[in-house]
């Protein structure tokens, strides 16, 4: 993997991180259960993407 493709790994971790953070702020700022349930999932969805890149940097760097 190139320098390049590495370095837009880490940003999509990074991103994928931010938007579980952001996902987080709203879940504690919202009132509206569907709202929050809708969010949760959104949250769930962020951090398992997260989890394969995370996977895929591991594999990376011990391959």
């Amino acid at each position: 993997m190139t320098q390049k493709e590495l370095l837009y790994l880490e940003d999509a971790i990074k991103h994928e991180q931010n938007l579980i953070q952001i996902c987080k702020n709203m879940i504690n700022n919202l009132t509206n259960k569907e709202l929050i349930a809708f969010m949760k999932a959104q949250q769930k969805t962020h951090k398992t993407i997260e989890k394969k890149l995370l996977n895929v940097m591991e594999d990376i760097i011990n391959g």
